[in-house]
């Protein structure tokens, strides 16, 4: 992945009468915190933050999009009773409506109905009393976009990632993990990134071998223990999580130089072990990916971690050329019956200049849709699902340029397809050129964490 040469409501009222001491008594149940399921920002629309307007606290108080800042107005806790809480008070559906456009504020938190959110698989903020769903008005992303109810309409507007829910957002937030590579140059710190754009989950590249079969970072920094673990364990206290990359563009490989699937298969699953992973990416590059023996010996070995490891998400990514990648390891994965959830192209480096990579990238996309098409015989939208982009910002190792507006056009594009997977390599270079280590920056002009913007808006 990328060039490692430089080591690379408001209260309803209470039915019957009840005694002085038992509504004092009612009242205390209902507004007792409960025990907190998770705590961190809720991100949505334009990769923008859930957030409460200036801060304050007063009842009535607007909560709305604004871009991430880590303030303690943008940190919510989803509570087992349902209640979303920020500053001490209670999300809350004005008046308790039901209709299409009441707005949504801060309350004292109350125990009523109006109070209760239900975050679904598909990731909607229900208020079970109006059946409605928690929407950014407009739709839009601006600064200051008021929140409110609206009929469920499967709108990415009204798509949101919680904490406490596969680390922000589940499977879309996994697949929109970009690359994070503590090796060489300045790496950012990710809370900063994650404050600043709303992306929860990153990939942590990469799991290599000490020249056996042990797995190290880039193979000879520890396991745990090290600055790689303390950066996944402040990115774990965010509310965000991790997937970790296995492989790259310079060895030694894992998947070499463990010489039995079941060895691999054991090194896979000392590092999920490790850091209790809910995912991870092999990067099958170099000679590994042109050699029939290891690309045999790491899909027996992915058979062995995906029995072993139901709940884990994994992921496989490949080169490519403009038509899409070589179909020989999928094709051999399909015939040893194993499935992925993403089989991921690094649609890039293919040489030539002035051409428009977002273009390009889709071209690629689909030739990797019909070769899993072919291989697995999917349905396309079942191949959709089974892809993904792991794209290059700025100035690619050739020479091309990929830009904010390319990154735009594949995010409409996995968006419309339901990609498995939308990343790129990397955080390091999504900054612009001030100085600073090798592959520190883009190479273009851009603002920071440009392109990570782009990535945090994808909803699955």
């Amino acid at each position: 992945m990328g060039n490692q040469t430089a080591p690379r409501p408001r209260r309803r009222i209470l039915m019957g009468v009840l005694s002085t001491a038992a509504m004092v008594a009612a009242f205390l149940v209902a507004t007792a915190p409960p025990a907190a399921a998770a705590t961190g920002t809720i991100t949505g629309y334009g990769g923008k933050c859930v957030d409460v307007s200036g801060a304050s606290t007063a009842n009535g108080t607007k909560i709305q999009l604004w871009t991430c800042n880590g303030t303690a107005a943008q940190s919510w806790t989803m509570n087992t009773d349902g209640t979303v809480r920020a500053l001490g008070k209670c999300m809350d559906v004005a008046a308790g409506g039901t209709a299409n456009g009441t707005r949504v504020q801060l309350w004292d938190c109350n125990g009523t109905g109006a109070q209760r959110w239900t975050y679904t698989a598909a990731r909607d903020l229900v208020n079970p009393q109006s059946g409605k769903c928690l929407d950014a008005t407009g739709p839009s992303s601006a600064d200051g976009t008021p929140l409110q109810i609206w009929t469920c309409t499967g709108g990415a507007n009204q798509k949101w990632n919680a904490p406490g829910t596969g680390g922000g957002g589940g499977t879309a937030a996994k697949g929109a993990a970009p690359y994070l590579y503590l090796g060489w140059g300045s790496p950012p710190d990710p809370r900063t990134v994650m404050s600043a754009t709303g992306v929860k989950w990153f990939t942590m590249a990469f799991m290599l071998s000490n020249g056996a079969c042990t797995p190290l970072w880039d193979g000879f920094r520890p396991l745990t223990g090290g600055n790689d673990q303390t950066t996944i364990n402040n990115i774990r206290a965010a509310g965000g999580d991790v997937a970790i990359s296995f492989g790259g563009a310079s060895g030694p490989w894992l998947e070499q130089t463990c010489t039995s699937a079941s060895a691999l298969a054991s090194a896979y699953q000392q590092v999920i072990n490790a850091y209790a992973l809910k995912a991870l990416d092999i990067d099958i590059e170099g000679t590994v990916y042109n050699n029939p023996t290891s690309q045999q010996r790491t899909i027996d070995a992915l058979k062995t971690v995906r029995a072993n490891n139901p709940g884990v998400t994994i992921y496989v990514t490949l080169p490519s050329g403009q038509n899409g990648p070589d179909s020989s390891m999928i094709n051999r994965a399909a015939a040893s019956g194993l499935t992925v959830d993403g089989w991921t192209i690094m649609p890039f480096d293919f040489g030539g200049n002035g051409q428009n990579m977002g273009t390009l990238t889709v071209q690629a996309t689909e030739g990797l849709k019909n070769t899993l098409r072919n291989g697995y015989g999917y349905s396309d939208d079942q191949a959709y699902r089974h892809a993904g982009i792991s794209s290059m910002n700025g100035i690619t190792d050739v020479g091309e340029t990929v830009t904010v507006a390319n990154f735009q056009t594949m995010l409409a594009y996995a968006q419309q397809h339901h990609l498995a997977r939308f990343t790129f390599w990397s955080t390091n270079r999504d900054r612009p050129c001030t100085g600073g280590g090798a592959d520190a920056c883009s190479g273009i002009a851009q603002n920071a964490w440009d392109f990570t913007r782009v990535i945090a808006q994808y909803q699955g």
